[in-house]
């Protein structure tokens, strides 16, 4: 009989080693977490357009005449630009006339333009004949108006860009008068 109990203690032990080892399952727990980010709508940025307006005779010697190129530029964006530099070239009929760079501030309204003007001097000894005939009959002119101007949107966190322009057309010669 000891050696029954023996084997039933031994048997006893084995099952309730066995038991023991055997994990327990255990409960997990899954925490989820939620970050909500605000992210800024992409703004697309439409290029504002140039346009020459007229170009004026403000002084007419037989040498050196001085003019007036008006400058139109249209915003067609739903927000203001700023225009703070303008390199340009200015060509008459395929001459040059006039190159410079032009600094301030000049504010163009949302979906708006605004107009500025550009005063030179040019001195007809270094054109063509047929260019102060042309002006001296004030007909009109085939200008070519092209360079890089520097916009700033107004609006937060948008950096300025460099944009380059390249208008081209006719424009009347007009004398100061007639304005």
């Amino acid at each position: 009989m000891r050696n029954f109990l023996l084997v039933i203690l031994i048997i006893f032990i084995i099952l309730n080693c066995k038991s023991q080892s055997q994990p327990q399952p255990k409960a997990e727990l899954i925490a989820e977490v939620v970050v909500e980010v605000e992210i800024e709508p992409e703004i697309e940025i439409i290029e504002p357009e140039f346009e020459v307006v007229s170009i004026v005779i403000l002084q007419a010697d037989l040498v050196v005449t001085e003019f007036k190129t008006v400058i139109k530029v249209t915003n067609p964006n739903d927000f203001p630009l700023e225009l703070t530099e303008l390199t340009y070239e200015l060509y008459g009929n395929g001459e040059f006339w006039e190159g410079n760079t032009a600094k301030g501030s000049m504010a163009i309204p949302s979906t708006s333009f605004s107009e500025t003007a550009f005063i030179f001097n040019m001195n007809f000894i270094n054109n063509s004949r047929s260019l102060l005939n042309e002006v001296i009959a004030m007909r009109q002119v085939n200008y070519i108006f092209k360079g890089k101007a520097k916009v700033q949107p107004v609006v937060q966190n948008i950096d300025p860009f460099i944009m380059s322009y390249d208008c081209r057309g006719l424009s009347e010669v007009k004398r100061r008068a007639e304005r």
